[in-house]
């Protein structure tokens, strides 16, 4: 499959902003951040290690995302609420992140997140980039702590390319303008569905089958493959 070199960044070119206006969805752990949030919440429970071996085999696609969810989020029973305010801020915008989504805007795109993390910490990212569109899990909270549970609709595979779907119809942008981005096992059908599918730093599983990839470290670097499509 067509990839950029790690170590390129994006340029733009001088028609850019003169092609069709798209709908850039995105992944957010260890795509638009460097980091898995749930294995920094994990990390206030004593379960970081048990949860990043079950997240590792989530995104190469061996385990069903939302069984894989239950379980890792069960380990989570008890962490105070507040231990939330520290891994908002332990977490950092992948490099090339905030160019990518700056110059969306720029060209008059909407740009949307849809993450399996949780809004709890998806919402003050998406607010800090300017980012409206967010779809996330919803951690259980009762009497100040985390049940361990999720409560609502799982965010899984399935949901995320729906995301993509129902959005670029309320959007009015046809699907063969939509740009899907994401590393793991449970972005792949989003990254199927779009118009132009990227897998970004992306497990094995998806990069074999993702029509684009870009090794990174840059997230703007995807935007060289989208002006060249």
């Amino acid at each position: 499959m067509p990839a950029v070199p790690a170590a390129t960044a994006a340029t733009q070119p001088e028609s850019a902003g003169t092609g069709p206006r798209r709908l850039v969805v995105m992944d957010v752990d260890s795509t638009l951040i460097s980091q898995e949030v749930i294995e920094l919440i994990a990390a206030h429970a004593g379960t970081q290690a048990q949860v990043a071996a079950v997240t590792e085999r989530a995104m190469r696609g061996e385990l069903d995302f939302a069984d894989s969810l239950r379980e890792r989020v069960a380990t989570l029973a008890g962490v105070p609420v507040s231990a939330l305010d520290e891994v908002r801020r332990r977490t950092t915008f992948t490099p090339g992140a905030r160019e990518l989504v700056a110059e969306c805007h720029r060209r008059g795109w909407v740009v949307a997140l849809v993450s399996g993390g949780f809004t709890e910490v998806v919402a003050p990212l998406a607010a800090e980039l300017g980012i409206t569109r967010f779809r996330a899990n919803h951690l259980e909270v009762t009497d100040g702590v985390l049940t361990g549970r999720t409560v609502g609709q799982v965010v899984d595979r399935a949901y995320k390319a729906q995301t993509l779907r129902e959005l670029a119809a309320e959007e009015g942008i046809a699907i063969e303008d939509t740009v899907a981005i994401g590393d793991g096992a449970n972005d792949l059908d989003m990254i199927g569905a779009a118009g132009i599918g990227i897998a970004f730093a992306a497990k094995p599983v998806v990069r074999e089958q993702a029509p684009y990839s870009v090794d990174g470290p840059r997230l703007d670097a995807v935007l060289e493959i989208i002006d060249a499509v």
